[in-house]
């Protein structure tokens, strides 16, 4: 809330007078809500059309925010286009971040969203970091969760399936001076969606990229930030003319492994001489997105795997250690994490002119540890069992 409170108040000095100016910012006020419905609902969409994030539910939320005054009314409205002026800063100076949630249909029919705490933190982090305004996480919440009731009909049932959610910020100051925007727009738009990808829950191929780098110290590789992503889709363009699906990102003259794709990514390593596994992820050293599924998978392993078989460790590894220990038969298995895709198993990561293969199931698409984290997760977000207040119910089916 730091640049909230940096335009609370106001000191005017006026000849040798000194004079105090108290101005009371208005906060996100989920009662305050505006609701303007459509016409006409849409009818859901069978599950086999659902391309992810191709398909939006009828409304949308925006909130308008101004230096001076704070945050305006939230408004419900049917889902269209925005109006910008050309300049706004968003345009010419990247002043955009975002979140990515997702709501799903439990079996008594209600819909919970999966730990947006998580998803509201990151985002206030993301904000402050680019000087964007901060806003109450709870009242956030309350919002998408109007929403989703609003649309709760096009929340489609199924494993796999689920409602993708992203809330959005950007600034809308209309001017080319570099400096703090003073506007500012919050929207969320909803999103129908299946599998990411087209193919399932299957293994796929990725290139140990050294030729680019993701993020770096001192940088904003632990927020979500549009100018984060843009940026990788050249190399992972070039690495699918080379048959892999995604980049293995790597840093440093140590080649350290940090993030797979927009994902987190897990490696499983057994130790030849004790026995012992260990299931590894890097940490969280500023250049890590700081991923809700990456601490989800952390905290159920710790909790579920047996403390004398399994070490959890976040700390650096690097390609030399996942080939070294491949050559060795030490590689158990790998996987990367996010929203979007959840789980998505590794089957094998080409590095300079070979090939470093991953250990599978036989005839399966991931290891026996990829498939028991995904089934975990799965299982919380879908109602069939609880952990916690991971799981917060916004609408009633019923």
């Amino acid at each position: 809330m730091l640049r909230n409170q940096f335009f609370r108040s106001q000191t005017v000095f006026a000849g040798s007078k000194r004079f105090y100016s108290v101005r009371k910012l208005a906060e996100l006020d989920a009662s305050k809500l505006i609701v303007k419905q459509v016409s006409e609902k849409s009818s859901p969409k069978p599950n086999d059309q659902l391309v992810f994030g191709s398909t939006f539910t009828d409304h949308m939320l925006t909130i308008e925010w101004d230096a001076k005054k704070g945050w305006a009314n939230p408004v419900i409205k049917p889902y269209g286009n925005l109006s910008l002026d050309p300049a706004s800063c968003v345009f010419h100076y990247g002043f955009e971040l975002f979140e990515g949630m997702k709501a799903y249909r439990t079996p008594d029919n209600k819909i919970t969203l999966f730990r947006p705490d998580m998803n509201m933190k990151r985002m206030n982090k993301s904000a402050a970091r680019i000087c964007l305004p901060t806003f109450n996480s709870d009242e956030l919440v309350k919002l998408i969760g109007k929403l989703i009731e609003q649309d709760k009909h096009l929340v489609p049932q199924g494993q796999g399936y689920s409602l993708y959610i992203r809330p959005t910020l950007i600034g809308t100051t209309d001017t080319l001076g570099v400096g703090v925007p003073d506007k500012a727009m919050l929207f969320v738009i909803n999103s129908p969606v299946g599998p990411y990808y087209k193919t399932g829950f299957k293994a796929v191929r990725l290139e140990a990229t050294d030729y680019a780098t993701r993020a770096w110290p001192g940088g904003v590789g632990d927020k979500k930030l549009g100018a984060n992503y843009a940026p990788c889709i050249l190399p992972q363009l070039q690495a699918a003319s080379r048959g892999f699906q995604q980049n293995l990102w790597l840093f440093g003259p140590e080649k350290y492994i940090t993030e797979v794709g927009t994902m987190n990514v897990f490696f499983a390593f057994k130790n030849s001489k004790t026995g012992k596994k260990e299931l590894v992820t890097a940490p969280l050293d500023g250049t890590i997105l700081e991923g809700v599924t990456r601490d989800s998978v952390l905290t159920l392993a710790r909790e579920n795997l047996n403390p004398n078989e399994w070490e959890i460790n976040e700390r650096y590894y690097s390609i030399h250690e996942v080939a070294e220990r491949a050559a060795k038969g030490e590689l158990i298995e790998a996987f990367g994490s996010g929203t979007a895709a959840v789980v998505s198993p590794i089957k094998e990561i080409g590095w300079k002119d070979s090939l470093i293969n991953v250990p599978l199931l036989p005839g399966e698409q991931s290891g026996a540890l990829t498939k028991q984290v995904a089934s975990w997760i799965a299982d919380i977000q879908y109602g069939r069992t609880k952990h916690s207040n991971w799981s917060q119910v916004v609408a009633d089916l019923n």
